[in-house]
């Protein structure tokens, strides 16, 4: 039940080419000598596996021996990319494609390296060279897609993603970057027949129950007997937790089956029956359905997104003690900005979302404002370099839960936030937010407008140039 990550390259490279260097690899374990072959095989399925200690260890030894062989260069990048080290990691895989520059997977591989690292141009650049070099290989044309979307060049995008799909029609992962092009532009109806290959990626193992019981079609069911799966992150459950009305309509009091975090706010949503936890305590049931399946099964459009807000409320007895708190910790006359700069490091976008705390200096600098932090995790700690005219109280350390952040803004003037499930609770709530997007944002905040409408009380200010938010928080601060 979380958010699933974003279609990824094949990090596994293609058998190995001959070698540019007389060198052998080093011997393995109780001094057994191995083929080259070999040793990178085992380099690849450590990566694979997540072993990056193992496979940066085993990189490095083959690479003191075979320091001028292209794939030996080009899998140690690899490693390196993974681990973090994103200049070592260009640096090794440029030499490879130097010394192989024919070699349709190098490039193949590199750009996905390249928009990592936000060096679109070179991205693109590269996916060319792969198409080039394999014009019949659907994973260089799906990397194509993924490139032309970072930069909001949706038609070739699609064009890229249709391509990938001809070439293997059974391509979890192009049809999914087809479903989020096409949601991004605002084409619903297509884009949601193309989301329903989300399941079908390896990372959504585990996401539904395992049963022989069919997805729900949308037709009538007796009370009880619908499972409804809160199948992906904290901000999709929020957001598309406004249809349970309508499928309660059809499928009386259903099984909900979620985090535990967010029992205490998807509650309050009527015609719920009863909310578990574990598979096991799902009982029976005549069919089920993933939550973020709903928008297709209603049919939704732009023109007809359930926007009845507020489908989320906060316990008023927690408004008044959170109240109470901000009114003796906050100077009056001050407007109160709440504040999140970041969100979980696991999260699939979570290096184009989030930002450094410093980053919102424009608004630190106003002396009307006072500013309250409701970020949660190892961020918070930013907070000690804090400096500014504005005065910051700190709540972070004292959010047990959603209920408390619902509940403290209520007394907020503003909330300003990066795409974050904060974002999604304030919407929900019908809380005046200002919500900071990358160039090429997730698919649910369209594409070239700076409202929303999954969330009236929502505005939207969007980077103008890939990876760079200089001028987005000053045209924030300036509004508010």
């Amino acid at each position: 039940m979380n958010d699933m990550p974003p279609p990824q390259a094949d990090a596994a490279p293609a058998p190995v080419p001959p070698a540019s260097t007389g060198a052998s690899p080093p011997p393995i374990a109780g001094g057994i000598k191995v083929t080259l072959g070999e040793v990178l095989n085992e380099i690849s399925a450590y990566e694979r596996d997540g072993k990056l200690d193992l496979a940066e260890d085993l990189a490095e030894r083959v690479l003191r021996a075979a320091p001028n062989h292209a794939h030996v260069l080009h899998l140690s990048g690899i490693v390196a990319y993974r681990r973090g080290k994103v200049d070592l990691a260009i640096e090794r895989m440029e030499r490879s494609m130097e010394l192989s520059p024919d070699v349709p997977v190098y490039p193949r591989n590199m750009c996905e390296i390249y928009r990592g690292a936000g060096q679109l141009d070179d991205a693109l650049r590269v996916a060319h060279r792969a198409i080039e070099l394999a014009p019949e290989d659907s994973r260089a044309h799906f990397n194509h897609a993924l490139i032309r979307y970072e930069r909001l060049e949706l038609d070739a995008a699609l064009a890229a993603a249709d391509r990938a799909i001809e070439l293997d029609a059974n391509f979890p992962e192009a049809h999914f970057e087809r479903a989020e092009i096409l949601l991004l532009a605002g084409q619903l109806t297509p884009g949601w027949e193309s989301y329903e290959w989300r399941f079908k990626l390896k990372q959504a193992e585990g996401m539904l129950p395992k049963t022989d019981k069919p997805q729900w079609d949308g037709g009538p069911l007796p009370e009880g007997r619908l499972l409804i799966v809160a199948d992906q992150g904290f901000g999709d459950c929020i957001q598309f937790g406004r249809y349970i009305p309508w499928l309660a309509e059809r499928a009386p009091k259903p099984v909900l089956a979620c985090s535990g975090d967010l029992v205490p706010i998807l509650k309050q949503i009527n015609g719920i029956g009863r909310i578990v936890t574990r598979w096991e305590a799902t009982g029976d049931f005549d069919a089920y359905i993933p939550l973020s399946g709903l928008p297709r099964l209603a049919g939704t459009t732009i023109d007809t997104i359930p926007a009845t807000i507020p489908y989320l409320h906060p316990d008023p007895a927690k408004i008044a003690a959170w109240r109470q708190q901000l009114d003796a910790l906050t100077p009056r006359h001050k407007k109160r900005i709440g504040l999140v700069w970041a969100g979980r490091p696991t999260h699939k976008n979570d290096r184009k979302r989030t930002v450094k705390l410093r980053q919102f200096a424009p608004l630190f600098a106003r002396p009307d404002l006072a500013i309250v932090t409701v970020q949660k995790g190892d961020r918070i700690d930013e907070v000690g370099q804090y400096f500014g005219p504005a005065p910051l109280v700190n709540l972070g350390p004292t959010i047990q839960d959603f209920t408390d952040t619902l509940a403290i803004m209520q007394s907020l003037d503003r909330l300003v936030t990066i795409d974050t499930s904060v974002a999604h609770l304030a919407g929900a709530s019908g809380v005046a937010t200002s919500l900071i997007l990358p160039y090429a944002p997730d698919w649910r905040w369209l594409h070239g407008r700076d409202d929303t409408p999954w969330y009236p009380s929502i505005k939207l200010y969007r980077q103008q140039r890939p990876y760079d938010w200089s001028g987005v928080v000053e045209r924030l601060a300036a509004e508010i």
